[in-house]
């Protein structure tokens, strides 16, 4: 292989083409671009790119008006003056001349991409050259709008379609204020006006070039131009040009999260959280691995990778809505600490079983999507789900962009070739207006309700939510209102580069559902069809657990992963307190990692002053009543129905009988090696002396019945993480 090969990415070849290299680095690039043919054709058409262009822009006709107050026509610009200042519907008083010469693209492939999508929308519309009439509108502040609204072009490298793109929004724009799609619910008023496209462009060539430098991020690439910026120093539009091409295409958000420390029983002897069945961090984790990246930290949620894996706890017996499974053994990065697993498995319900549903599915169709593994995945994942529907089910789909609207009333699922076809013809374009969205789909469940049947919106989105109602705060504050009229929300994340994770976790934790994240067709398959029970049909809301620990057997102890669900130890009983749900077979999975009574403390903190007033348990030995019973500690679960507002509880103690790692099951060993994978890829202060190869060691140990080659792709994984830099 030669090593002197020259990638088409490379940066350096649209500096060479466009004369920007210092004399001795072009040299020194010369003698690699004669070793390589494939360059050097690059380099010739990024050359010829650049002369079309400049020669099509130094022949444009400006506009300017005449006199304030009056249309734009063709005129004259006297070089260095601009023709106007858009302000409040009319030009005024001439300013700088705000200028495109071939410098400025000249300067990276990314602005030469920019200004050839310019130069193919003005060839499109010169033909007729209909003066044009200016909005008056503050330049600075318009552009500065634009650049924030983080509307990506699908990133494929092909410039065509970017222009495609540019057009039709255009199109969009000149048919004014008509809706996305016109609302036809039976139950509610006809028509429902519906909110135009927001974000539209104002009909101005200098505002036009803002947005399409954003809609030319990946023609750029495609040119050579990659992560070259340019330093553009003149005022107004072409400066948020200049913002607009150095954004970091990676807009992925995720929380912080601080891992859980010890706690002394003296001080704490009540951990109180919320259960959580979603998986989603497990798949993200995956994409990053595959991809050959250590994940964010925060990206890493341990709860949610050991509840990604299914385990073999037996279903309840009786009315209660699911099953405890308590286990102890010694944990094996810390032999001298004990691991305690606390396994809840949900009531099965079959498909011939379940009541019937009455879905909305709210997609996402803004620019955003635009791309493969965005709205095209959407798509096929839902086709699966609807492949799986029973004929008495009902699906709507609603849309939001700009604006939002009805793509299918709700019908029933034998009609599946109308649902498909409606699916089919979705199309990703405008900004994201994700509020509206949620309201429509809401109001659409509520019209069709089905008393004591599976009544859900599932929301398919990146999160990327730009217009409308943005703030974070008010849009959790939306779910949750919307939550109480008992329709629960499934959300599923998809896409890369801008992802909204930490968004996407919360709206589902308030809107009383779950979140996975769907990288993969398969991973569609796993959480539409093969979990499909768990992902429809709820079976308990609002379930929370305490753990109490016997301070005569246990001196200290941490909760693994789950720090954004904490409660407040009076929020177990407190039915106010909402907290997460459980579907049909679904397994949650909790671990502890307790220090015994009498070994040496890892409490960093200092302690407190003994109690004057209430004594604490003096330790082992002690005739108290916790020291006589033997129990390690007592797990108490509160649950609602469905449909109840009034909890009930379960309890459920555990002995400590000494058991080693080695004699633990199969499910708590794998369930150990995932949560030390976590601990691991987090760079946990708590992980101890774990490696990356004991890891494995310990989720081959759990390697039985692997029901879906599951636990074998997380080995793989764990192979993929050894190979990457720390």
């Amino acid at each position: 292989m030669n090593q002197n090969t020259i990638l088409p990415e490379d940066p350096r070849l649209t500096l060479y083409a466009l004369n920007e290299m210092a004399p001795a680095e072009r040299a020194e690039f010369e003698k690699l671009l004669q070793q390589d043919a494939a360059a050097r054709q690059t380099v010739e058409e990024i050359r010829a790119l650049a002369a079309t262009v400049t020669s099509a822009l130094e022949n444009e006709p400006a506009m300017v008006g005449s006199e304030e107050g009056k249309p734009i026509s063709q005129a004259a610009i006297v070089p260095g003056q601009f023709p106007g200042k858009l302000d409040g519907g009319s030009l005024k008083k001439p300013g700088k001349l705000i200028r495109f010469p071939q410098v400025y693209f000249m300067i990276s492939g990314l602005a030469a991409a920019c200004f050839a999508v310019f130069f193919a929308y003005w060839q499109q519309n010169r033909p007729n050259h209909v003066p044009h009439q200016y909005m008056e509108v503050d330049v600075t502040k318009v552009a500065s709008a634009e650049a924030e609204k983080k509307v990506k072009q699908e990133e494929t490298g092909d410039a065509a379609k970017a222009m495609e793109d540019v057009a039709a929004r255009n199109r969009l724009t000149q048919a004014g204020a008509a809706p996305l799609i016109q609302l036809d619910l039976p139950s509610m008023p006809q028509p429902v006006p519906l909110a135009p496209a927001a974000g539209a462009i104002v009909d101005s060539m200098v505002l036009k070039s803002s947005v399409v430098a954003k809609e030319a991020s990946a023609a750029g690439r495609a040119l050579g131009g990659a992560r070259q910026r340019s330093e553009l120093k003149d005022v107004g539009a072409v400066a948020h040009l200049s913002k607009a091409l150095e954004m970091d295409f990676n807009n992925e958000a995720y929380a912080f999260r601080k891992d859980n420390d010890y706690q002394r029983v003296v001080d704490h002897p009540l951990s109180t959280f919320s259960v959580d069945v979603d998986t989603a961090s497990y798949a993200n984790v995956r994409r990053f691995l595959t991809q050959g990246q250590r994940p964010p930290a925060d990206a890493v949620r341990i709860e949610e990778l050991v509840n990604y894996f299914p385990y073999r706890y037996a279903p309840p017996t009786g009315n209660v809505p699911f099953a405890a499974h308590l286990e102890v053994a010694s944990a094996p990065w810390a032999s001298e600490h004990r691991l305690v697993r606390i396994g809840l498995k949900g009531r099965e319900v079959s498909d011939a079983q379940r009541p019937a549903a009455n879905l909305v599915f709210l997609l996402d169709v803004s620019g955003s999507m635009n791309e493969p593994n965005k709205l095209p995945l959407v798509k096929q994942s839902l086709r699966l789900l609807v492949n799986k529907l029973r004929s008495d089910d009902h699906v709507a789909i609603a849309v939001y962009a700009g604006a939002s609207g009805l793509a299918l009333p709700s019908t029933p699922a034998n009609r599946k070739a109308e649902i498909l076809e409606a699916i089919d013809r979705l199309q990703a374009e405008g900004s994201t207006n994700g509020a509206m969205g949620i309201q429509l789909a809401y109001d659409i469940v509520k019209a069709n309700f089905v008393p004591g049947g599976v009544n859900r919106v599932i929301l398919a989105t990146d999160g990327d939510w730009n217009v409308g109602t943005t703030n974070e705060g008010e849009l959790l504050r939306l779910i949750g209102e919307k939550a109480k009229s008992g329709v629960f929300l499934t959300v599923l994340g998809f896409g890369m580069g801008n992802l909204k994770d930490s968004m996407l976790e919360q709206l589902a934790d308030k809107g009383n559902g779950n979140y996975a994240y769907i990288d993969t067709l398969a991973e569609a398959k796993k959480s539409l069809v093969e979990q499909a029970g768990g992902t429809l049909v709820t079976i308990a809301k609002d379930v929370k657990i305490q753990v109490e620990f016997n301070p005569a057997q246990v001196q200290a102890y941490r909760l693994i992963g789950y720090e954004n669900r904490l409660l407040a130890k009076e929020d177990f009983n407190d039915d106010k307190v909402d907290a997460g749900e459980i579907g049909a077979g679904h397994t949650v999975t909790a671990l502890y990692e307790v220090v015994p009574a009498g070994t040496e403390s890892p409490v960093q903190a200092p302690g407190v002053d003994a109690l004057k007033y209430l004594k604490p348990v003096s330790g082992v030995g002690s005739k108290e009543p916790g020291a006589m019973t033997g129990e390690l500690l007592t797990v108490k679960i509160r649950y609602k129905e469905p449909t109840g507002e009034v909890s009930s509880k379960l309890e459920f103690p555990l002995r400590d009988t000494g058991a080693r790692f080695e004699e633990a099951s199969a499910d708590f060993k794998f369930a150990a090696a995932v949560a030390a994978f976590g601990m691991e890829l987090r760079g946990s202060p708590h992980k101890g002396s774990l490696t990356l190869a004991a890891v494995a060691d310990w989720g081959r140990a759990g390697l039985v019945d692997d029901a879906g080659g599951y636990r074998n792709e997380f080995l793989g994984l764990v192979k993929q993480a050894e190979a990457l830099p720390q």
